[in-house]
């Protein structure tokens, strides 16, 4: 059975958090495989300035995961806005946004030098102490998977 990208889509605004997570599976999985959900780039790039950090945190996901179908250079245009959830309000969707960047590197090695350049200027003081130390490991294990490639 084919996934309904449109359907699915609309899922990943669901106020079942649940629902929503099942619909961003499926079109993560979906994009591994093909370039299928690579149309709704533009809506996955909107979804960067939504209120609701789940709903950002899908978008940041579902961005990197297609950007070996990026042919339109859609990432390129929206990288800075991409790179600014790096320090996102939500220390939880930086982290997220941390660990998808070298996924995003792979990908667009031209973004890399802007990518790297974000990382190292990251300023976690924004964040308590506790959570500070695991965005600072985040951004270290970035660093080091990037620059490996």
């Amino acid at each position: 059975m084919s996934l309904n990208i449109a359907e699915t889509f609309e899922l990943l605004f669901d106020k079942n958090n649940n629902i929503a997570y099942k619909a961003l599976q499926e079109l993560q999985n979906e994009s591994v495989e093909t370039d299928r959900v690579y149309p709704y780039m533009d809506r996955f790039s909107d979804m960067l300035d939504s209120d609701n950090s789940y709903v950002r945190t899908r978008g940041l996901t579902l961005l990197a995961v297609n950007a070996k179908w990026d042919k339109d250079y859609k990432i390129d245009e929206i990288i800075d806005k991409y790179l600014g959830h790096i320090t996102d309000v939500k220390p939880i969707t930086a982290r997220q946004c941390i660990k998808l960047l070298p996924m995003i590197a792979k990908y667009k090695p031209e973004l890399k030098r802007d990518i790297l350049s974000a990382l190292y200027k990251a300023n976690i003081c924004v964040y308590n102490d506790s959570m500070q130390s695991l965005v600072y490991k985040d951004i270290q294990k970035a660093l080091k998977e990037i620059q490996g490639l």
